[in-house]
């Protein structure tokens, strides 16, 4: 079948561009999801636990082994259905600095600077809580909400946070990203606001849009040097779709240069090995990979009553279910991480590089996936907001159901290793702060008899996990490797866009999927400009 606009991909940023095209009548819109429609665990913000290892709705990428992993292959979890990643990740609204965008725009990406990229922001963002209007959405599709602040765990980590320097910061998406904060989140009447509920929903009915699940792209299609069309298997049928106009690739930064390499585009020798031609040489795909590795700290709490350890096993997790029922609040409406701390590594920096992020419980693995362990504890991760070390996505087959190979590199850059045992270093002072000792806190991991430098980096080998924020293998710029240019067009091929987190330069300081719904509201504005300006 023939459309305008066909959208590879309905995640955090596809969604996007698929209900901002089709809110135009005339724009014949193709939006194709390799995952089903939805799953049940997906509506409860607690349901990213049952999703995490589920292969129902998740991809269950996994890293290949590496030194700094001591040779463990980490988990990489994406969404596999309407919303994506959003669907099941934990949920946590974080923007970034402004330095972030200002550093893609320095790099060259015209139209990226932080002024640039705010409209967008706050065209897809409804917050209530407060906050300066300068920075803040009101009424866009995207609901954003605060959790409880009133959880007396959360009061003792700020408190004792203040103690060594960390001031409280009631808006991390507004003026300024410094401090400890309660975790703004995609949640709102104990919902999961992933952008299949906000923005596919309200366009599920048009006529001009057509969405395909269980749809799995297998290689894009060409006149020559301008993609017409994308090829992709539907319950063990081909089928092809044509695009008039243009095609946007927003998989994401694992299946996004997956589609590309498939495609033909990429490093010819790497294409060639796998039997592949070569339509455009571009060296940069699959390359510039960039996560947050991001050890969890771990404490044991003796006092009771401060944690979920306590208060939601047995009778308490009955509670737990008829508060949730009533309020959608407690555990099962929780975000991820309720409280984070954006702090600085040193003095001088003009901004934040570490985050820390706390979750009121420890976890042990379970059969269905984690589960809420018997020990009273807590976790917190930390690390560094902004890797240098680079790794790479590669396919390893033409076959378009084979995974790609990732390799991420982790701390190969020594600035990641010295920030990484900082932010555990500072994860240890607010844990051990004054205000703590009500909570009668022990150290689980490292653990005590780790203090050295290389002692601490040793466990972070053995034991650190990622935060799930895979970036940049599709990346904007104008340099060798880069793949995209500032229009999110594929270099040297017409008709072709890519739009999600692959194309961003680098790391944002913080969680990923803010940026990456921005980025599907940018590209969906190019687009139409694009198709306006004839």
């Amino acid at each position: 079948m023939d459309y305008d606009y066909i959208v590879v991909g309905a995640g955090s940023a596809g969604a996007v561009v698929a209900n901002r095209l089709s809110a135009n009548p005339r724009n014949k819109v193709l939006l194709l999801e390799a995952g089903p429609a939805d799953h049940p665990w997906t509506r409860i913000p607690v349901g990213s636990a049952r999703m995490i290892t589920n292969p129902s709705c998740n991809w269950l990428y996994s890293s290949e082994p590496d030194a700094n992993t001591n040779g463990r292959r980490i988990p990489v979890p994406r969404g596999r259905m309407l919303g994506g990643s959003s669907a099941l990740n934990g949920m946590a609204f974080v923007r970034g600095q402004a330095q972030d965008f200002d550093t893609w725009a320095q790099m060259g990406n015209v139209g990226w600077s932080y002024d640039s990229v705010l409209p967008f922001f706050k065209r897809m963002e409804n917050y209530q809580g407060g906050g300066d209007d300068r920075f803040r959405g009101r009424d866009g599709p995207l609901r954003v909400t605060n959790p409880d602040p009133n959880d007396p765990f959360c009061a003792a980590v700020i408190k004792a946070a203040g103690e060594v320097g960390i001031e409280h910061n009631p808006d991390y998406n507004g003026a300024r990203q410094d401090g400890i904060a309660m975790s703004q989140a995609t949640i709102a009447s104990g919902r999961r606001m992933s952008t299949a509920r906000c923005y596919l929903d309200p366009a599920r009915n048009r006529p001009n849009l057509r969405i395909e699940t269980g749809a799995l792209a297998e290689i894009l299609l060409f006149d020559g040097m301008r993609c017409t069309g994308v090829r992709y298997s539907m319950n063990g049928e081909r089928r092809e779709a044509r695009a008039a106009r243009e095609i946007i690739v927003s998989g994401g930064s694992v299946n996004s240069p997956q589609l590309l390499e498939l495609s033909g585009i990429g490093q010819p020798e790497r294409l060639r090995a796998l039997g592949i031609g070569v339509r455009q040489a571009l060296p940069g795909v699959g390359e510039n990979l960039r996560d947050h590795y991001a050890p969890r700290t771990r404490w044991a709490i003796d006092a009771k009553g401060f944690t979920y350890n306590d208060t939601a096993r047995g009778l308490g997790l009955v509670r737990q279910a008829l508060r949730y029922a009533f309020s959608g609040r407690g555990l099962l409406g929780m975000v991820g991480a309720p409280l984070r701390a954006f702090v600085r590594s040193r003095d001088g920096l003009a901004a934040p590089d570490l985050l820390l992020g706390w979750v009121p419980m420890l976890m042990e693995p379970g059969a269905k996936g984690p589960r809420i362990a018997r020990q009273s504890g807590v976790t917190c991760y930390a690390h560094p907001m902004r890797p240098e070390s680079k790794g790479n996505i590669h396919i390893v087959s033409a076959d378009s159901g084979k995974p790609p190979a990732i390799h991420f590199n982790f701390l190969s850059s020594p600035v990641d290793a010295a920030l990484t045992v900082r932010a555990i270093r500072i994860a240890r002072a607010v844990m051990t702060a004054p205000a703590m000792a009500p909570l009668k806190v022990s150290e689980i991991a490292p653990g005590t008899d780790r203090n050295t430098d290389d002692e601490i980096l040793d466990w972070v080998r053995a034991a650190a996990e990622t935060t799930y924020h895979p970036v940049g293998t599709c990346k904007m710029g104008s340099d060798a490797m880069a793949v995209v240019d500032a229009e999110l067009r594929v270099h040297g091929i017409d008709g072709l866009r890519v739009a999600d987190a692959s194309i961003m330069p680098t790391l944002t300081s913080g969680n990923t999927n803010a940026p990456s719904i921005m980025i599907g509201e940018k590209a969906a504005d190019m687009v139409l400009k694009s198709a306006a300006a004839g």
